[in-house]
């Protein structure tokens, strides 16, 4: 049948795929090719320099022998269970507010999306001022008449961490509460009728059968605020850059100060292959999930 086709008819047939030939060779390069790279550098004695030779699990043991790494470590769970939570809880509830057709909806809703037009180091740069204790919420709130009033998270290692959850929950409430609503508005209306009319409460309701029903768009924002959470340099580098000493220290931000200050190419490999691990250990099971509903569904 093939031999039948007419030239126009083959150009036709193959028109798409050398369209999108180039981006797929430059993904390969420029993404898995890289990853492989990075990979085998991590399995070598690369330090200034990248070499070729095999050491085995020799960098990761090294990686995970330093403190600076587990100090990243430790801070990226905290980083990532607050940020979580409170992105979730904050969007899922704006999201609640403005599916009650509040006046004025179009505008509130893009007042709470205009944080994620902004990029991150925008964002760290800005709260750097907001929370500078000589410029900021502190200096402001003084010079309103409360002399007594102290914010100096920023300055303080135990706090800073805190410091970079508040900035990272301003830039992502709004993209949480979008993926929200849109689930919500997707919800047929005669389900919430039919439990009024059998006495439910709109928080009954809510809690009990519309939340519930969120499950895919749940999904969703957890896997890409964690993707997020776990690649945020940007927004550590301009707030805080990783201090103060090392106390906002993130395997983002360790990856890069290894490689190109510290001249341990080696370890930096490691530490970004421990972090795409992570990643895909995120990714994978909804991939899987998502990939079995739609075969189930058909």
């Amino acid at each position: 049948m093939r031999s039948t086709l007419s030239l126009k008819d083959r150009f036709t047939l193959w028109l798409p795929r050398l369209v999108l030939s180039p981006s797929l060779v430059a993904v390969f390069v420029g993404v898995y090719l890289f990853i492989a790279w990075t990979g085998w550098i991590s399995l070598s004695s690369s330090k200034m320099v990248p070499q070729y030779d095999f050491v085995g699990l020799e960098q990761y043991v090294r990686l995970w022998a330093t403190p600076r790494w587990g100090t990243a470590v430790a801070n990226l769970f905290v980083f990532t269970a607050l940020f979580l939570t409170i992105t979730i809880s904050v969007g899922l509830a704006i999201a609640i507010l403005l599916d009650q057709r509040v006046r004025a909806e179009g505008f509130l809703r893009a007042v709470y999306l205009y944080p994620m037009a902004l990029s991150f180091i925008v964002t760290g740069t800005a709260w750097k001022w907001i929370l500078n204790p000589d410029l900021g919420v502190e200096k402001v709130v003084q010079e309103l008449g409360w002399s007594s009033f102290v914010f100096d998270w920023i300055t303080r290692p135990e706090y800073a961490i805190y410091c970079v959850v508040i900035a990272a929950v301003w830039q992502s409430t709004g993209f949480a509460m979008a993926i929200f609503l849109a689930g919500l508005r997707g919800i047929d209306n005669s389900i919430i009728k039919a439990a009024q009319i059998e006495g439910a409460g709109l928080p009954r309701i809510y809690l009990s059968i519309i939340v519930p029903m969120l499950r895919p768009a749940f999904l969703s924002v957890i896997v890409l605020l964690s993707y997020i959470s776990i690649k945020s340099f940007d927004l550590v580098l301009a707030l805080t850059n990783a201090g103060p000493g090392n106390a906002t220290e993130m395997p983002s931000t360790f990856m890069f100060s290894a490689t190109f200050r510290r001249n341990q190419m080696g370890v930096g490999a490691a530490s970004a292959m421990m972090m795409l691990m992570t990643v895909a250990a995120i990714i994978v099971p909804y991939l899987y999930s998502e990939l079995r509903e739609t075969r189930n569904e058909h």
